[in-house]
C-alpha cells in the first residue's frame, strides 16, 4: 500500500455542492457567524430529524454541550450525571459550569450508559447531597444509540432532564426514531472526522422556537436589543460561520450515502473478521438499535497473540489497553492504517480523578481490549480487505 488509510476523512460531495455555497457567501459577503447558509443549514438538520425539533448551527458540538447545560440552569455546586466511556467533551462543559461531573458506567450490549447504574446513582447522590442531580448527558457513542426508552423512564420518574450527545449519531435510529430527538435537548458534532462536517462545528437541538431564540441570544454574546452594546447576562462566541454552513449544506446532500457507506463497511468487517478466533466486531444489540457505524469498533480477546506484544510498556499503569491491543496499533500503524484505542474511561483520566464515579467494570474492561478501524467514505472494500490482511499477518 502507498496510500495512509485514515479513520474517518472528511468527503466532500462529488459535484462540489459546498464550493457553490461557499462561493455564494463570497460574493454576497456573508462571512460572519450569521447569513443564509446559517438558516439554510438550520432547516436541512431540521429536516432531517423531524419531530419538529428546532437546531441552533453552532462552532462546536462542546459549545453546544456548554449551552445545553446552562438552559437547564445547571451552576457552581450542582452534580451532572455524565456517561464516563466517551470523549471529554461530553464532560467538560459541565466543568465550565462550576458543577461537578458524576460518572456513570456502561452497559455490556451498547457501551452507552447503564440504566440501572443510573438511577443507583440518582438514589444515591439525593441520599448524600440531599438534592436531585441537575441534568443527564447520555451519549450515543460511535454512532450506537443509547437504551432510551429506559433512559427516559428514568428522566421522567426522577424529573431530572436529560441532554442527548448525539454527536457521533447523525443519522442513526432508535425503534425507528433518529438520534438527536431523544432527552430534553441534544447536541451533533461535525467536526473534520464525523459522519458530516462543516471543518468544524455543531449543533443544539432543542423542541420550541423559544428555546431555540434564547440559544442564539447566548451563543452571540447575550447582545440586548438596544442601540448600543448592552449585555445584562454573560454570552458565547459560539455561532457557527456561514462560511462554515455552507460547508454544511452541500454535505446534507451526501449524508445519506455517508451513512450507507459507514454500514457497508461494517458489515464487510463482520464478514471478514467474523470467523477469526478472538475478534468481535461491535454490533446492534437488537433490531430497536440501528447505528450509523461512524467508527467501526472491535473487541481483541487478551489470548490473542500479536507480534511485537512483548515490547508494549504501559504509560499510565492504572488503565491501559491490553498489550496486544497496542502491539496490533503499531503494527497496523507500520503498515500504514490509522487505527486507535476506545475512549479511556473519564472516571479513569487524571483530571477527573476525585469525580463521583458509579462503575460496574464495563467501560474499563472494553477500553483495554477495544480498538476503532478505519471507516469513513474514502475507505474502500479494497481497503478494508487489505486492514484484514494486516491483522492476521500481526497474529502470532
Amino acid at each position: 500500500m502507498t496510500k495512509r488509510i485514515y479513520l474517518c476523512l472528511a468527503h466532500m460531495s462529488e459535484a462540489g455542492i459546498e464550493q457553490q455555497y461557499i462561493k455564494e457567501a463570497f460574493e454576497s459577503n456573508w462571512v460572519v457567524p450569521l447569513g443564509p447558509n446559517v438558516d439554510g443549514f438550520e432547516a436541512d438538520l431540521e429536516a432531517f430529524v423531524g419531530q419538529r425539533r428546532k437546531v441552533v448551527a453552532l462552532s462546536s458540538c462542546t459549545g453546544a454541550l456548554h449551552l445545553a447545560l446552562l438552559l437547564l440552569g445547571v451552576g457552581q455546586g450542582d452534580e451532572v450525571l455524565c456517561q464516563s466511556l466517551s470523549f471529554c467533551a461530553s464532560s467538560n462543559p459541565v466543568t465550565y459550569c462550576g458543577a461537578t461531573p458524576v460518572f456513570i458506567d456502561s452497559e455490556k450490549d451498547t457501551w452507552n450508559m447503564d440504566p440501572v447504574l443510573l438511577e443507583k446513582a440518582i438514589q444515591d447522590r439525593i441520599a448524600k447531597t440531599g438534592k436531585k442531580p441537575k441534568a443527564v448527558i447520555a451519549v450515543d457513542l460511535y454512532g450506537m444509540p443509547a437504551n432510551w426508552e429506559a433512559l427516559e423512564v428514568i428522566s421522567r420518574q426522577y424529573d431530572i432532564p436529560i441532554i442527548e450527545d448525539a454527536a457521533n449519531a447523525l443519522g442513526s435510529l432508535y425503534n425507528g426514531k433518529p438520534c438527536g430527538v431523544f432527552g430534553k435537548l441534544a447536541t451533533f458534532s461535525f467536526n473534520g472526522n464525523k459522519i458530516i462536517t462543516t471543518s468544524g462545528g455543531g449543533a443544539l437541538l432543542c423542541d420550541d422556537e423559544e428555546t431555540k431564540k434564547h440559544t442564539i441570544f447566548l451563543a452571540t454574546q447575550a447582545r440586548e436589543n438596544a442601540p448600543y452594546y448592552q449585555h445584562e447576562t454573560i454570552g458565547f462566541n459560539y455561532r457557527l460561520s456561514n462560511i462554515c454552513a455552507g460547508i454544511g449544506r452541500g454535505q446534507m446532500t451526501i449524508l445519506d450515502d455517508h451513512i450507507r457507506h459507514h454500514k457497508h463497511l461494517h458489515q464487510l468487517y463482520k464478514d471478514l473478521l467474523g470467523t477469526m478466533e478472538g475478534f468481535s466486531v461491535h454490533d446492534n444489540p437488537s433490531e430497536e438499535y440501528d447505528s450509523n457505524f461512524w467508527l467501526t469498533t472491535i473487541t481483541i480477546d487478551p489470548s490473542v497473540k500479536v507480534i511485537g506484544q512483548n515490547g508494549h510498556r504501559p504509560i499510565y499503569s492504572d488503565c491501559e489497553p491490553n498489550a496486544n491491543v497496542e502491539a496490533l496499533r503499531v503494527f497496523l500503524d507500520q503498515a500504514g492504517i490509522e487505527a486507535r484505542p476506545l475512549w479511556k474511561p473519564m472516571h479513569k483520566q487524571p483530571v477527573y480523578k476525585d469525580a463521583p464515579a458509579y462503575i460496574n467494570g464495563v467501560s474499563e474492561a472494553v477500553f483495554k481490549v477495544g480498538m476503532c478501524l478505519p471507516s469513513g467514505p474514502y475507505v474502500s472494500d479494497e481497503d478494508v480487505k487489505y486492514i484484514v490482511e494486516c491483522i492476521k499477518k500481526a497474529i502470532k
